[in-house]
């Protein structure tokens, strides 16, 4: 099986954790300080503090804005839960911004129509968290002056994106945010086993963070209220968790990013065979923003089923039983049942559910080789070409002329395992929807029901049953 993801371990990774496992120091030594330096350098900020995951760095950047009850986190559907679950451990409401059908990543416009309700009804998020999906930053430009006329805190979840460039700056600079946030998981960029690591320009943001990973201790004289006291002792200021990296953890991120730039290197050139290889397929493959560069954490296509009516299912199905490990990233968090429980549910968000339901990552990982990718390709070629799903022909008529509003009639005819036809009734300038009568071959299919929104996103009407 070609994995989607996979750590690259090598002899100086190996040599490097095990130097730190014959050393005095497997915690709280000087490792990790030293990974947080390389990262700060790379990545041109001031303060780097690492920690066990990149969900308690981000649980630990909103404690240390102050995140809490009575305050609201906006983040985007398109992510891991754990960009929403942050401000959820603060005890804050959580809500959503749309993706941008370009990028995949949070929608300045969205954003904007979104808090210009929010004035209104005197609910301002306290925190913006746009996600750099893919490892493309998002328009943390237009992100930002949104944010500054409002008076939002960002933190940016760049967990897909170490490595990354937005407007010629490494990503995690914080040019446009007040926090940034890397991952260190296996399938990641770089690895540190398990990790995660906040960037930021602010020194007292810092030194938070760094009290809250050691459970909100300090044995810094300068932070603590009583300094003149024996040296053992030590100050809890707030409330903290151990969330601290280790020292062997931190000597296995040291080592892997001194090939960071390999890294990225390869995994471009994996991403621009893709797309000359892919480019005749009815498939809609990653954009790359102009104002950026990206770092291809992943490579997520999507199938066009405007060009072929292809049922993602099928295709990953066919994939996964061909030896080809794609995946799936990633089902909206607010479907999830936990979100579903505050009154958020399906249709909420359609461009992030229009790509969740196209959406498979092919494997992209420093080692795949170029007959493994060739690979890859020629098994999503046959997938694409061997799965039996409908055939969908679309036309459209006017009908109902003594109506003031003109009735669009939209007529699918499904030909294929589930056989139905359906009429769909719309008509201009109105929300609504309606249930589609459907005769099928199939006993239990239930009846069908259509939403169609006046919005741009929607070329077609999206079908569930």
């Amino acid at each position: 099986m070609i994995p989607y993801g996979r750590q690259n371990i090598v002899d100086d990774d190996i040599s490097a954790v095990l130097e730190v496992l014959r050393s005095d120091w497997l915690t709280q030594g000087p490792t990790v300080p030293k990974f947080e330096k390389i990262v700060a350098d790379a990545t041109k900020v001031q303060h780097a503090v690492a920690m066990n995951s990149a969900t308690s760095v981000l649980h630990a950047a909103c404690l240390a804005l102050n995140l809490g009850p009575g305050d609201w986190l906006w983040t985007v559907p398109n992510t891991f839960v754990a960009s929403a679950n942050c401000g959820r451990l603060c005890g804050a409401s959580v809500d959503f911004v749309d993706i941008d059908r370009r990028n995949y990543c949070m929608d300045p416009d969205a954003l904007e129509r979104k808090l210009k309700t929010a004035e209104k009804e005197n609910r301002i998020p306290k925190i913006l968290v746009p996600v750099h999906y893919a490892g493309q930053s998002a328009n943390m430009q237009e992100i930002s002056s949104l944010a500054d006329r409002y008076g939002i805190k960002i933190i940016e979840d760049a967990s897909h994106a170490v490595g990354a460039a937005y407007l010629d700056v490494p990503v995690g600079s914080c040019q446009y945010s007040d926090i940034a946030v890397f991952s260190f998981h296996p399938v990641k960029i770089i690895t540190t086993a398990e990790g995660g690591i906040a960037t930021t320009n602010d020194a007292s943001l810092a030194a938070k963070m760094r009290r809250i990973r050691t459970n909100g201790i300090t044995r810094a004289p300068e932070e603590m209220l009583n300094p003149d006291c024996e040296p053992w002792v030590y100050e809890q200021l707030e409330i903290g968790l151990n969330y601290r990296m280790t020292d062997v953890q931190a000597a296995l991120g040291v080592s892997q990013m001194s090939r960071l730039d390999a890294f990225i290197s390869r995994r471009r050139e994996l991403a621009q065979q893709y797309d000359e290889m892919l480019s005749d397929l009815p498939l809609i493959r990653p954009w790359q923003s102009p104002q950026g560069q990206s770092a291809y954490h992943l490579y997520p296509i999507l199938i066009d089923t405007e060009r072929a009516a292809q049922d993602r299912s099928a295709v990953f199905k066919e994939l996964r039983n061909s030896g080809i490990g794609v995946n799936v990233h990633y089902i909206p968090v607010h479907t999830q049942p936990y979100y579903q429980s505050f009154g958020f549910g399906f249709g909420d968000f359609p461009v992030s559910e229009w790509f969740y339901s196209r959406e498979i990552s092919l494997p992209m990982f420093y080692a795949l080789t170029d007959e493994q990718q060739q690979l890859v390709v020629d098994r999503v070629r046959s997938a694409i070409e061997k799965c039996d799903v409908p055939n969908i022909d679309c036309w459209s008529d006017r009908r109902f002329r003594g109506l003031e509003e003109a009735v669009l009639v939209q007529r699918f005819r499904i030909v294929g395992p589930a056989r139905f036809e359906a009429s769909i009734i719309s008509i201009d300038s109105i929300e609504f929807s309606t249930k589609i009568a459907m005769m099928a071959n199939t006993p239990n299919r239930r009846i069908g029901r259509i939403t169609r929104k006046k919005n741009p996103i929607f070329d077609a009407p999206i079908i569930r049953d």
